[in-house]
Order: structure tokens, then sequence, then C-alpha cells
């Protein structure tokens, strides 16, 4: 049992002295014409990561897809919905398009960091996101960053053949290093005092 503990101890120990990383929070989810509503059968495929960096106040989107029916014409994060991972709901980013998207092609990659203080960053039109969510860049953040916690914002890729969108993907929060380091060393120490148990 001693050795048991001081395993669970070390564990915790190790996931405490690690080098103070970011304070991010990291969204993921592959892009899929069935995670359309309603789903289509686009043959595309894709995969979308989000970055929040809380310091920076920032937003990095990166996403790469291929094999669309039709060239793109947008791609944008909506939130939030009323239901965490299903159903539609109005555009929370920039419109008509994030900035420096591949537009007018049926494959492709992206990478653009976003500044959150900044409201063009946002989809300002009146009464839409920004505005419904007290108008100011820390108040829609706030509620950004609260619809991708619950599961509630998906990002799409809307193309000439699916006006409405060919591929979508219900970001996820992604667990931290740390919290996997602990989930490791918990597994560990089960799998440990099981053995123990049939050895007695």
């Amino acid at each position: 049992m001693r050795i048991a503990l001081s395993l669970a101890a070390a564990s915790v120990a190790c996931a405490l002295a690690a080098p103070a990383a970011a304070h991010e929070s990291v969204y993921e989810a592959p892009l899929l014409g069935t995670s359309e509503t309603p789903p289509n059968a686009s043959p595309a495929t894709g995969f979308a990561r989000v970055t929040i960096d809380f310091d920076l106040f920032t937003m990095r989107v990166e996403a790469s897809f291929s094999g669309l029916t039709g060239v793109t014409t947008a791609s944008h994060i909506h939130c939030c919905t009323a239901t965490p991972h299903t159903g539609n709901i109005g555009v929370a980013t920039q419109l008509p398009s994030f900035s420096g998207f591949p537009l007018g092609v049926t494959s492709g990659t992206y990478d653009h960091t976003f500044d959150m203080s900044l409201a063009s960053s946002y989809n300002t039109t009146a009464g839409a996101f920004y505005d419904a969510n007290g108008g100011t860049p820390a108040t829609a953040f706030n509620a950004l960053v609260a619809g991708l916690d619950a599961g509630k914002a998906y990002l799409n890729i809307h193309t000439r053949t699916f006006l409405g969108g060919e591929i979508r993907g219900l970001l996820a929060p992604v667990p931290e290093p740390a919290t996997y380091a602990l989930m490791l060393g918990g597994l560990g120490l089960v799998g440990w005092a099981a053995r123990r148990r049939q050895r007695a």
C-alpha cells in the first residue's frame, strides 16, 4: 500500500512539476457531411483545430479538407446551439468567411490566428452574435469560449453544392497533457494493485 501511495504521489508531483504551459484551451473535430444538420452524403473529409490563448486573447483556427463536391464559398464557426453537439445556429465569427480562408477550391489547408480583442473577429451583423452577447469583444469572447466548452459550437465549410454547409465539425475540448499524465498514473496504480491482489 505504501508503494501505491508513493506512485500516486509521484504521478501528481510530476504533473505539477512540469513546466507551466500557456493558458490555452484546444478544441478539435473531424469535418464530415454526416455531421451537418441535416446530414448529407458528401464524400469530403477534413479536420479542424481551434486553440484559444487566454493570455494573448487570441484564437488560432487550423483546418484541412479535401474531396468537396463543390468549390468553397465560406467557412466560419457557428455558436451556440441549444443542445450540445447538434442543431443549427448563426455564425459567431467574422463574415462572410474567415480572413484568408481558401475560397473557390475543393481541397486545401488553413491556419490563421485571430485577435479576439477586435470586434472584427466576430459576427457584428446587427442583432447577431456580437450584439446578442454583450456587444463588446470581452463578452463575445466569453460567450464563444463557453459555447466551445459546452460542445455548442461547430466549424462549417460551405460550398456551391451545399450552400448551407458541405462538411462540419462539432468542436470538442481536448484534455490537457497534465490530465493525461494523471490519468495514466492512476491506471498504472490500478493495474499494480490488481496484480498484487492476484498474487495474494
